[in-house]
């Protein structure tokens, strides 16, 4: 028996309780959880700090919550993977900023900023550099304005009307002069285009013979009609405004996909995208013009034509030919680099210099120089000068990472390695250099002599402890500058002074919120702290939080966080339902699968999918679970996926009943996307649960048929593989009630709705307790509050039912 809604919610009542029943038929409108839940979801949003370049002061961004469904439920264009509202020529949905505040880090002096916009919708922050004036822009129900702010005066003011072109990628560059390049709508584009009564012919796709294996993109072009709205929407112009509100106009309008203003601001790099679009492959793929324009806008060169990239060779290691990863060396003031593959983007071609980066120098006459050959794909450069380069490269079908140390005033000279690690080893990661400005604003290396200052998170068998560090290239050791010590998690957010001796950090514990501090290593000063952000999960401060770990049984070290009501003692009272969640992730080591990720004393932090909201309910919650997947040399890890997924659950399922706390009939299991697809599988290939929650996943890997996740080979390269891992070919087997959800404007590759709709019929037609709930106007992640609240409630009330 089915009814449909326009909030549609699908009940099998194969062996479902009749009080549940009556609540979903009758559940036409968007329910609410338990107060103790509603509340921490509505709970006030800590601000998000922005700091100066010099770090002087900060920006506080006071952001808006959780949009109704009424703005969700906008029109919405869902072309060439991208979405747009028609109505504002900017993206459809994202988060907005309410308020800007800005406050001194050295006296903790705040200031509020007047003359903001009403009903802000603030986004696009940009500090000049100077540092005397913020770029903002305003997104109102009818289009978006540029609006500045200056910091002398601390008042905000209007630069243009409603004509900033937001639908792709950022609009805002500030010039060294204090103007702002701004990517506007071309006001000769005319009116939007309008759908044709029929069409003017059928949809006509051919392939010439050449192997082209795509991902499963979503929202892409279908016709003719989507190409003439996304030329429309994409049209721009760019533009100099002044701090008056002048425009210039600069350059010719086009498809302007990307723009880039060279660090002295002589010279804009711009990114044009050409017909002809593709329907299979998003706008990031089309082809496209790079072309170098002086500051006036006349076109000095082009520097590459990049074709249609809808023939790629298949696997991560995988990329396109030609120039890719176009951009402005940061310490010069006019100097381009990229990288070029030499294997055609074929990660089978054995190639000992298999990309080359090339530099080309204003006036872009010249031939491009080599500076660089790498062995692995180009993963970028951190500049620090003429002589000094940090340079990365990775390889993931084996989790290399490589770093070189290079000297760019003798380009072709081999690099000297620095560090060559697994990606995914935390316990030896060294980090990433801290960043300083130069003289053009922009960010390079902070560095003393060989010294090289890194911060790292600091991976151990204890958790996450960060730290600062002094990297010395030509020893390679590690000099600890700075440590976060127990029981604080603390990490350094910007480093003030040329020795690196002070420092921002952010400090935080289980039940204290992040809050920023000035720290100086080199004045015996106690730290300084500089905001004072209150709790906002009050009611849930003092729940207990352990990282635990524990071993699978071939070994293999596992680890969770897990949460208990506040004052529970086991011994005294008894075991808990449970509730697990986790995220699968596929290793090619045992050894770095097997480290501790993490740390105990990080704040209790909730999101609109957490599952701690349930420790309110009474629950113990293993969180952050670990499921890993491992494949050493040439094994793959998903070889053994379901053997491994299963052998993770049990060990965590041993431990927590190990421990008195949970009870072993009373455990449910759920996730989000991948964790969805972990859920379904587990549940059909174990009868280890009481329930199943998946959100938002994939349940047929043949409906992905040239990859997906982590793993590298086609369905027809490895036909078992998909069909094991698919909970869909395995929907016979499922006993356990699971509970699907699904946002019906899914926008993540491989996660169509259909994916549950036709899961949960196949589950229907085997007898399974199942249900599916579609939110209207939802992508992939949760946004409007009707949503959150309705989807907690859909999982409070099937964690009651049927593990309770």
């Amino acid at each position: 028996m089915k009814r449909i809604y326009r909030f549609i919610l699908v009940l099998t009542l194969c062996g479902f309780g009749e009080v549940i029943s009556s609540q979903a038929q009758n559940a036409l409108t968007y329910q609410t959880p338990p107060k103790a839940i509603a509340d921490l979801v509505n709970a006030p949003i800590t601000p998000q700090a922005s700091f100066s370049r010099s770090g002087e002061f900060m920006l506080l961004l006071e952001r808006a919550g959780n949009p109704s469904i009424e703005e969700l439920a906008q029109s919405e264009l869902r072309i060439a993977g991208i979405r747009i509202n028609p109505a504002t020529n900017g993206p459809s949905r994202g988060g907005f900023v309410e308020n800007v505040k800005l406050k001194n880090t050295r006296t903790g002096v705040e200031q509020d900023i007047k003359g903001l916009p009403a009903n802000p919708k603030l986004g696009n922050f940009s500090l000049s550099k100077d540092e005397k004036f913020v770029a903002m822009t305003h997104t109102s129900n009818t289009g978006i304005s540029l609006w500045v702010v200056d910091l002398t005066t601390m008042e905000a003011k209007k630069l243009t009307d409603e004509i900033v072109n937001g639908a792709y990628g950022n609009a805002i560059t500030w010039t060294p002069d204090n103007k702002i390049l701004l990517k506007a709508v071309n006001p000769s584009r005319g009116t939007m285009p309008k759908a044709p009564l029929a069409p003017a012919g059928p949809i006509v796709q051919e392939t010439s013979g050449n192997a082209a294996p795509s991902r499963t993109y979503q929202d892409l072009l279908t016709n003719s009609y989507d190409e003439a709205l996304f030329a429309y929407f994409m049209d721009s112009q760019l533009m100099f405004v002044d701090l008056s509100g002048s425009k210039q106009a600069v350059g010719a309008a086009g498809l302007i996909s990307s723009v880039d203003l060279s660090p002295d601001g002589s010279f804009i790099l711009v990114e044009v995208i050409k017909k002809p679009f593709s329907y299979l492959v998003p706008a990031s793929r089309f082809p496209y013009d790079v072309e170098i324009w002086d500051s006036k806008g006349n076109k000095v060169k082009t520097l590459a034509q990049i074709p249609l990239d809808e023939v790629r060779p298949t696997g991560f290691d995988a990329t396109v030919t030609g120039p890719r990863s176009i951009s402005w060396r940061a310490d010069k003031g006019a100097s381009l680099y990229w990288t070029e593959a030499q294997d055609g983007g074929d990660p089978k071609v054995k190639m000992e210099e298999r990309e080359i980066i090339y530099t080309l120098e204003a006036p872009f006459t010249a031939t491009p120089t080599k500076l660089a050959a790498i062995g692995y794909r180009f993963g970028g450069i951190s500049w620090s000068d003429d002589n000094f380069a940090l340079l990365n490269e990775r390889w993931f079908a084996t989790r290399q990472e490589r770093v070189s140390v290079i000297n760019p005033s003798k380009p072709g000279e081999k690099g000297a390695v620095i560090i060559e690690r697994n990606s995914d080893d935390i316990y030896n990661d060294p980090g990433n250099p801290v960043l300083t400005t130069n003289a053009f604003g922009r960010n390079v290396i902070l560095r003393k002599g060989d010294d090289v200052f890194m911060t790292s998170e600091g991976g151990s068998p204890e958790g996450s402890m960060p730290y600062l560090s002094a990297f010395n290239v030509k020893t390679k050791a590690e000099k600890i500058l700075w440590r976060s010590q127990a029981p604080y998690y603390e990490r350094v957010a910007k480093v003030l002074n040329a020795d690196a001796t002070e420092f921002i950090t952010i400090k935080e514990s289980t039940d204290i919120q992040p809050n920023y501090w000035l720290v100086n290593t080199k004045k015996r000063i106690a730290p300084m702290q500089i905001t004072d952000f209150a709790h906002p999960y009050e009611s849930i401060k003092g729940i207990n939080k352990q990282l635990v770990t524990y071993k699978r049984n071939d070994g293999l070290n596992l680890s969770a966080v897990v949460y208990t009501p506040e004052g529970y003692d086991p011994a005294k009272d008894g075991r808990l339902p449970v509730l697990m969640w986790a995220y699968p992730r596929e290793y090619k080591s045992a050894a770095t699968a097997a480290q501790v990720r993490g740390s105990k004393y990080q704040f209790t932090r909730l999101s609109w999918g957490s599952p701690i909201y349930w420790v309110t309910q009474g629950y113990a919650i293993m969180d952050q679970t670990e499921m890993p997947i491992v494949g050493e040399g040439d094994d793959e890890p998903n070889d053994t996926f379901v053997v491994q997924l299963v052998a993770n659950a049990e060990a965590a399922i041993d431990y927590i009943v190990g421990q008195g706390i949970g009870d072993r009939e009373k455990i449910a299991v759920g996730g989000h996307s991948y964790g969805a697809f972990m859920t379904a599988n587990l549940l059909s290939h174990s009868n280890l649960f009481a329930a199943g929650i998946a959100r938002s996943g994939a349940y047929n890997r043949t409906l992905t048929p040239f990859g997906f996740q982590y793993e590298q080979r086609s369905y027809w390269e490895a036909p078992d593989v998909y069909n094991v891992m698919s909970p869909f070919m395995n929907a016979d087997k499922v006993k356990t009630p699971i509970l699907l959800i699904h946002g019906e404007a899914d926008n993540n590759s491989g996660t169509f709705p259909i994916q549950s709709e036709r899961y949960y019929n196949a589950l229907k037609g085997h007898g399974a307790t199942t249900r599916l709930v579609l939110l209207p106007h939802e992508s992939h992640g949760y946004a409007g509050k009707e949503s959150v609240l309705h989807t907690l409630w859909e999982m409070n009330t099937w964690l009651e039912k049927y593990v309770k």
